[in-house]
């Protein structure tokens, strides 16, 4: 059975294959933001509806949840998911797919997330008689904005009525070239908390700085003081990351401005180190403002968990990648310090969320996701959907 099935699920996705470029570039031209995702949800139900899936929609927002059911669908659900919003970004590619939505781009790939999922699901409805149990498909709203759509949906029981049992997602990379995916078992992808602190005092002439507090350098001495937290208060084989990447001191040559704001993120692998150096920026920021006459304003906004993908389940998948698309083209991943909603999936049940190759140097396809010249070797597409349809079907299928 696994060759002729293997051969059927190739043959489907490539057969699709102008399609999935068709959706994927309206999808890009027609970014959306998170929680505003109305028009791609109307678009995603367009194309579930000609391929005669049925799904739930508005569920957490613009999502949508439906089911493709196999041979006795109670004896087991996995989950695949993407994810369907954009960001906030002034595209620069000169592509005629480049965003008509001003200030707004698929810079981080969930534009392929969505169109491979969609060719997925297309491929899994025509094999649905060779797999046993069924199959959650979630296009999830709000990745990239906090609290994050995966935890929205999850309390509102996305991954209840049916239980789901193992979770798959996918997404691109473009430092990997097209035709090759690259997966990580255990922790693979960090927490992800964000600073604002607010420093306030008397402000004053820059020549009299002593009738004045002088906010700057108290901000100032605060970036210094925090960098221990993580060089001398963190284990040091536990990955940590505490950046500040906004200070806005608005004064001038001569003025030393009555406020001060920065904002950072705190990133790293361990839920009770996470909650331990929270405190310790607080403290510490407060102690060196207070000592120094301002005050102060802090705010820590709790993010994403670390993802943690499950070793059983993820060196299944290896292996069955390894089945479909040779083993030279199925890579390990270091772990990173980005973050990513998905890792809330992964706090719950058991998962694997792994990367699809989307680069191509001598098309000149190499700009990093986040930046306004990303985009992507398209034949990502027929691979990202054929490898996620057979990925399902061999966790659904018992291996045959």
């Amino acid at each position: 059975m696994t060759t002729s099935i293997i051969d059927r699920i190739k043959q489907s996705a490539n057969e699709f294959s102008t399609q999935l470029i068709e959706i994927r570039r309206h999808l890009h031209t027609h970014p959306e933001l998170s929680f505003e995702e109305k028009e791609t949800a109307k678009f995603i139900a367009t194309q579930l509806d000609k391929l005669g899936i049925t799904y739930q929609k508005d569920i957490g927002g613009h999502g949508i949840v439906g089911l493709i059911k196999g041979n006795n669908p109670d004896q087991q659900t996995i989950a695949l998911r993407a994810d369907i919003d954009a960001l906030p970004i002034h595209e620069k590619n000169k592509v005629s797919y480049c965003s008509v939505n001003e200030g707004k781009m698929h810079a981080c790939g969930h534009d392929v997330h969505t169109t491979c999922l969609i060719g997925a699901l297309k491929i899994l409805n025509e094999i649905k008689d060779n797999f046993e149990g069924q199959i959650k498909f979630i296009f999830q709203p709000a990745e990239e904005k906090l609290p994050g759509g995966a935890s929205i949906l999850i309390q509102e029981g996305v991954l209840e009525n049916p239980k789901v049992e193992k979770i798959f997602g996918e997404h691109v990379l473009p430092q990997l070239e097209t035709g090759k995916v690259a997966f990580r078992s255990g922790i693979s992808m960090a927490s992800c908390d964000e600073i604002f602190i607010t420093i306030k005092g008397n402000g004053g002439h820059g020549a009299v700085p002593n009738l004045a507090v002088d906010t700057v350098l108290i901000a100032s001495h605060i970036v210094i003081a925090l960098q221990q937290i993580v060089s001398r208060n963190a284990n040091p084989i536990m990955p940590s990351v505490l950046t500040i990447g906004k200070f806005i001191a608005n004064g001038a040559t001569n003025v030393i401005p009555e406020e001060v704001k920065m904002e950072g993120t705190f990133r790293t692998f361990d839920e009770k180190w996470r909650a331990d150096a929270k405190i310790k920026i607080v403290q510490i920021a407060t102690s060196i403002a207070e000592s120094m006459g301002a005050e102060i304003e802090i705010d820590i906004a709790h993010g994403y968990p670390f993802l943690k993908n499950d070793e059983e389940i993820t060196q299944k998948a290896i292996a069955n990648a390894k089945l479909y698309l040779g083993e030279q083209n199925v890579e390990e991943l270091p772990i990173r310090m980005t973050a990513e909603d998905f890792s809330y999936y992964t706090q719950v049940v058991p998962a694997c969320f792994y990367r699809l190759g989307t680069g191509n140097i001598e098309k000149g396809i190499t700009s990093s996701i986040h930046t306004p010249t990303f985009d992507v070797d398209e034949n990502c597409l027929e691979i990202g959907a054929g490898l996620m349809a057979w990925l399902a079907f061999r966790e659904l299928s018992n291996g045959k």
